[in-house]
């Protein structure tokens, strides 16, 4: 009796682990798929295809022909043009900026740019609101599907991954997933306009032009949609008293200024502006400028504000800001002539 008993219990353990064996292979090829089709999302992202362009157009360039190259988040290539900067200067500048870049991958982004070229000055964008993340992984995955090397990628993971970071980007269903539903939302509300006849009331639709034009710059001649002025701005709960800055970003600043030490060249922060309205709303800026003014000193590295700037010289109207944080063409123009300028005075040109 108890020997059928113990059969009995073995036969059910059986179907259990068997069912159990045969779920996990299901919901592994169902990962699989789901990833395969997350990952081929990314080729319809615009912004991925301006990056692709960017370093593509980069990896063209003759061997240490640049004089000058801009790192940063989407705040850097929204605000310098190297076609005005040339002009300007009479340099040979190239914008490496990419979207959401943090000061970690701002790193490797200098790295890979030092493998081709050899500027005299790189010009690193310091957005604030990059440098309170300890980590960032759709970032990360940005730079890694444009740059061509693949052991400053497995260096990037190794050094600044977190272990459960590690795991997720090893899975392109974790990897790749806002990427796919950024893309999916997009095209939904393009199929239910062309389909029915539907759209968006044009006051909440951007009118214009965007496009990857040459050098890294991403051309955009948007104005702010009315609901960023109040509904949708995302400044408005913003108090720099309650703004922390990130060690481990604040080391990989550093290490930037140490890597363009090592290699004789000179550095320089600069904070783009974000729109007057912005400006308005967010409360005790003078900390968060303080803090990163602090780092420029103790590096001596120049520091240009320009917010701080505009708040005092009133360069910007509502009118050049393709967004509540970021420059149109016609802001480009204006932030560019001033940064010639100033770099003329901290240079002696």
């Amino acid at each position: 009796m108890e020997e059928n008993l113990f059969i009995s219990n073995f036969k059910k353990w059986s179907v259990f682990v068997l069912k159990l064996a045969l779920f996990v292979i299901c919901l592994y090829y169902l990962a699989e798929y789901v990833g395969v089709k997350y990952a081929a999302a990314t080729t319809e992202n615009l912004i991925n295809n301006y990056n692709e362009s960017r370093w593509n157009e980069f990896y063209a360039q003759p061997k240490n022909s640049l004089d000058m190259v801009f790192i940063g988040s989407s705040h850097s290539y929204c605000t310098f043009d190297p076609e005005i900067i040339d002009k300007g200067l009479g340099t040979n500048s190239f914008q490496m900026g990419m979207p959401l870049q943090h000061m970690d991958s701002a790193y490797y982004t200098l790295r890979e740019i030092l493998n081709y070229q050899h500027p005299k000055t790189v010009v690193v964008e310091v957005y604030w609101d990059m440098l309170d993340d300890e980590f960032e992984l759709t970032q990360a995955g940005y730079l890694f599907q444009v740059m061509k090397n693949s052991e400053l990628e497995k260096s990037y993971i190794k050094e600044v991954f977190p272990l459960s970071e590690k795991i997720m980007y090893s899975i392109n269903i974790f990897r790749y997933q806002k990427d796919y539903f950024a893309y999916r939302n997009s095209k939904l509300k393009e199929k239910i306009e062309n389909n029915y006849g539907v759209s968006l009331p044009a006051a909440q639709k951007q009118q214009g032009i965007e496009k990857y034009r040459s050098k890294g710059y991403t051309y955009c001649n948007y104005h702010m949609l009315p609901d960023e002025f109040d509904k949708t701005n995302q400044f408005k709960n913003v108090d720099g008293r309650e703004w922390t800055i990130n060690a481990t970003q604040v080391k990989y600043l550093n290490k930037i200024v140490k890597l363009c030490a090592d290699n004789n060249i000179e550095v320089i922060f600069v904070t783009a502006p974000i729109a007057n309205v912005s400006m308005d709303y967010i409360k005790n800026y003078d900390r968060i400028h303080n803090e990163i003014q602090k780092i420029a000193d103790e590096n001596n590295v120049p520091y240009l504000d320009m917010n701080i700037v505009n708040s005092k010289e009133k360069l910007f109207t509502h009118d050049n800001f393709r967004d509540d944080a970021h420059l149109n063409h016609s802001g480009v123009e204006i932030a560019d002539k001033y940064f010639v300028d100033w770099y003329k005075k901290i240079s002696g040109i």
